[in-house]
């Protein structure tokens, strides 16, 4: 129960946007300051382009809220919970639009919400607009809180990680940024910097790190190249065949979640995973995509002979998927393991973000 009841009115909704988008601002800000939360935030900025499908790149992480206390506000003035259930997702989808290049500057808008311009400035890695324009709807709170740059015509933006994650793999992108924390606090031999470069600013490492594990960086004084793994036409093919199939075994999941129930949703989900690890490193030119796709493929069909089907397959929709299941994973094999020997590029290591 809050100090105050107002009511649900629509301005009851506004306040409760403008809460909404202050602890935005405030969340995205320690993201991009603090080591332990850019973890959370990375993934957003991993592309080395810039278009619609950004606003898509999340990380697993965010299913973690450390700043729910910023919602404080509303608690105080009675927000009903249902208002914030509401207002959360719509502010959500309104950061969707602005993650583009084919839209210009819009005038007045400019000066009261995020746009596209300020975005890109956002996403960009030159050191003029790194860490710029942190608000998700209201520009103002840049301009209050002095993070605020404009786009400038005559520094084009550049768009990534100044530690470039150099990798196809969604998997990689996510745990990358940790595992060099992780590894950095355990070997570093002062005993302060296994506490602190969690706290400590964004990209910050030991001192002794950096000589004895290295980490490849954009510099200054030479040019920027996106990560490209050469690759066949039958390479990329496949690729999208592999793409377009997982995106069919997440659908029988979301579509029969209930009758599976949590545990053998789990299962498939780790299936999943399995499935899109093995196709990204096979698109890395990882020389042990074989072993990862071979790993892959014996559980799959290890668990269709002792259950009989996929995942209840037989019942739910058509013993035919539980035989296209089967056909897949035969001729991905097949597949990788010719891509394999067709000496794909190797992707070289030292691929830790930010």
């Amino acid at each position: 129960m809050g100090i105050f009841d107002i009511g649900t009115t629509w301005i009851t909704f506004l306040i409760t946007f403008i809460i909404v988008d202050f602890k935005g601002y405030w969340t995205h800000r320690w993201e991009h300051k603090i080591n332990l939360f850019w973890n959370r935030h990375v993934v957003h900025h991993s592309s080395e382009e810039f278009n619609l499908a950004c606003a898509l790149r999340q990380s697993i992480s965010t299913v973690f809220d450390y700043f729910t206390f910023l919602f404080l506000p509303a608690a105080i003035l009675g927000v009903p919970l249902e208002v914030i259930a509401v207002v959360v997702p719509i502010h959500l989808f309104l950061q969707f639009w602005y993650h583009t290049r084919l839209i210009g500057k819009l005038g007045f808008l400019e000066k009261i919400i995020v746009t596209p311009s300020h975005h890109r400035v956002h996403h960009a890695i030159n050191k003029e607009y790194l860490d710029k324009n942190l608000g998700q709807i209201f520009i103002f709170w840049d301009k209050l809180f002095g993070t605020f740059q404009e786009e400038r015509s005559d520094v084009p933006c550049v768009y990534g990680l100044t530690r470039p994650a150099r990798t196809w793999n969604p998997i990689r992108i996510n745990f990358q940024h940790f595992f060099l924390m992780l590894r950095d606090g355990y070997y570093t031999r002062r005993w302060k910097d296994k506490w602190r470069i969690w706290w400590m600013p964004t990209g910050w490492r030991p001192p002794d790190m950096g000589q004895r594990f290295p980490v490849y960086g954009i510099s200054e004084t030479e040019p920027f190249n996106k990560y490209d793994v050469k690759a066949s036409t039958g390479l990329k093919v496949w690729s999208w065949v592999q793409l377009f199939f997982n995106y069919g075994l997440l659908i029988y999941l979301f579509a029969f979640l209930s009758q599976l129930g949590w545990t053998s949703a789990l299962i498939y989900g780790g299936f999943v995973l399995l499935s899109v690890n093995a196709f990204t490193e096979l698109m890395d030119g990882n020389p042990n995509a074989m072993i990862f796709e071979m790993s892959k493929s014996m559980l799959v069909l290890g668990y269709i002979y002792i259950y009989g089907d996929w995942f209840m397959a037989n019942k739910l929709l058509s013993p035919w998927f539980t035989e296209l299941v089967i056909f897949y994973q035969v001729a991905s094999v097949i597949l990788v393991a010719y891509f394999s020997s067709d000496k794909i590029k190797t992707n070289p290591d030292g691929h830790l973000a930010r």
